[in-house]
């Protein structure tokens, strides 16, 4: 799925316990996707919410979140029938956030990530 970057979104049993960058490279270096790559999302349904673990390229490990990653796998639960609402919640290892969207005949429409902001870094270079 192309939700600004491409991703691949895989449906596990436990994420917590899995290889993640291991199982994430073959996938993102596999011959299907060996010219461009592409990021790599594992996740888990939950009662109420999906987990997410991602793997991006160009950082080629697990990071803590991902916008585009996390847009990705919630329409892929909706779509597949996993998760029914209109409005899927994430848990990703950098906090929760939530994606809402319009479901169409032919597609999504309306797509929205929210969650909180926060403030983390303030610099300053003298050139």
């Amino acid at each position: 799925l192309d939700t600004g970057s491409p991703h691949v979104v895989v449906l596990k049993e436990d994420i917590s316990k899995m290889d993640l960058v291991e199982e994430a490279r073959k996938i993102r270096y596999g011959d299907f996707f060996k010219d461009e790559g592409t990021n790599v999302n594992f996740i888990q349904l939950k009662s109420d919410h999906i987990a997410i673990r991602t793997y991006e390229r160009g950082v080629e490990d697990e990071t803590l979140a991902c916008g585009t990653g996390v847009t990705a796998a919630a329409i892929v639960a909706n779509h597949q029938g996993w998760i029914k609402d209109s409005q899927v919640k994430v848990n990703a290892l950098g906090g929760n956030l939530a994606v809402s969207f319009d479901k169409q005949k032919d597609g999504f429409i309306d797509v929205y990530l929210t969650g909180p902001a926060e403030f983390v870094f303030n610099g300053e270079i003298n050139i």
